[in-house]
């Protein structure tokens, strides 16, 4: 079969599935069936998917996404995260958006800590969201800062990602993790910035709401009872990493020890609030893993017909100018990000893109930079971007797909801007690497 009918035909699968409204798990897992039955043999090609889907989803890349889960719904069905709300409110006074602008602080910290995007995301929206809804955010509001935020693991190190595409492209590990320090810090100040321009155009996307005056020793009481031991948690996490005293595995478990011993402390832990925490990370963690077996078994399926190697191959079959080239590959990861996991686009891409670069002199960290951003953009694009459907698992009940990609989109544009400054202006990827 020819490769353009063949990724016709497994497109067309996916979008006729979720068309008639089901889940984006189930839409694949039904175009996965039809999809081997047509291209692998049928039942023998089954049974071997089926083998090898146990694998995607036991990798130890990912025990932290479960772990850090369980850190943000202790820390919101015990209470503590209430706690800390209600301090920062007496902190901030009257900022209008103080929780979407905490979002983007925390989310960045956090992304310095997890190294993983779905964990990051999967984190803060069960912490914040529920929150901001409570306090009258706008969808806008309370989504798009965690979806924007969420995607700065895989810039900002450690990232998983980063360590991964290193290793495959043949390039400093090392220096590819430093050179997306300062980028990542530059993305986060553009969210915040979106964020104060968002609010101007729109002052009632976050509600303003009362608040008794504080005096400053309350302020300073509220900070230390409340808001100081979190971050002793935090510190704790960010520490062990850092200092190489644990994995990114290891040290969630302990900032999931570490937020029920200050439950027990402060007398809020409760059996109800430990079964209802396993219970929704349970069911996160299920829908994340779920969709990755789909989407790794679906990128499968294209590789094996011969679509994605077709496509790749047509794509960079002309003879264009390297700023040309450069936008060629980004737009096509963007596309293939739409329906297939990162692991999978960069093991399939990787060998093609890298010597591409290579023989038109880019420097590979810096282009390596650019591929990481294009795959954190790939997981937001619509209307397949796995991001968008994380964040829609451990939003409230009633959010829609399109309220998610409506915020989505303006974090996307700063995306864009931060390429395009990278473009021109590449020393500020490579500054850091220059001092290793």
């Amino acid at each position: 079969m020819a490769w353009p009918f063949a990724l016709l035909v497994l497109l067309g699968l996916i979008v006729f599935f979720m068309a008639l409204g089901l889940p984006v798990a189930i839409a694949f897992l039904a175009a996965n069936i039809i999809g081997v039955m047509i291209f692998m043999d049928g039942l023998p090609g089954l049974i071997q998917i089926a083998e090898n889907s146990t694998g995607l989803i036991t990798t130890y890349q990912l025990a932290p996404v479960p772990l850090f889960i369980l850190m943000g719904a202790l820390f919101f069905h015990t209470g503590l995260a209430q706690r800390v709300f209600d301090a920062l409110d007496k902190l901030l006074g009257g900022l209008r958006g103080r929780l979407a602008y905490l979002t983007v602080g925390g989310g960045t910290l956090f992304s310095t800590l997890t190294g993983n995007t779905l964990a990051n995301t999967a984190m803060l929206g069960s912490l914040l969201v529920p929150e901001m809804q409570r306090r009258g955010y706008d969808s806008r509001m309370s989504l798009g800062p965690i979806i924007g935020t969420g995607g700065l693991a895989m810039i900002i190190p450690p990232s998983g990602l980063a360590v991964l595409l290193g290793s495959i492209a043949n390039i400093d590990v090392g220096k590819l993790l430093i050179a997306g320090l300062i980028p990542g810090l530059i993305l986060a100040f553009m969210f915040v910035v979106l964020i104060t321009v968002q609010l101007r155009i729109d002052p009632d996307c976050a509600p303003s709401y009362d608040l008794p005056k504080v005096s400053l020793k309350d302020k300073l009481v509220a900070f230390v009872v409340n808001i100081l031991p979190m971050s002793l948690v935090v510190t704790m996490v960010i520490g062990f990493i850092m200092l190489g005293i644990a994995t990114p595995t290891e040290s969630a478990a302990f900032g999931s020890v570490g937020v029920i011993v200050l439950a027990v402390a402060f007398r809020l832990f409760s059996w109800a609030a430990l079964r209802q925490s396993v219970q929704g990370t349970m069911r996160v963690s299920g829908m994340v893993f779920f969709i990755i077996v789909g989407s790794a078994v679906f990128s499968n399926l294209l590789a094996f017909s011969g679509a994605t190697r077709g496509l790749l191959q047509w794509s960079t079959s002309f003879e264009l100018a390297p700023w040309v080239l450069l936008a060629v590959m980004f737009l096509v990861l963007l596309f293939l990000g739409m329906f297939m996991d990162q692991v999978s686009m960069m093991l399939i891409t990787v060998p093609i893109f890298f010597p591409l670069a290579q023989s038109v002199g880019y420097d590979l960290i810096w282009f390596g930079l650019i591929v990481l951003l294009a795959l954190e953009m790939s997981l937001m694009t619509p209307p397949f971007g796995l991001l968008l459907y994380v964040m829609l698992g451990v939003a409230p009940a009633g959010t829609k797909l399109s309220h998610v990609v409506r915020a989505a989109v303006p974090y996307l544009v700063c995306d864009v801007i931060l390429v395009v400054i990278l473009v021109l202006f590449p020393g500020l990827a490579l500054y850091l690497t220059r001092f290793m």
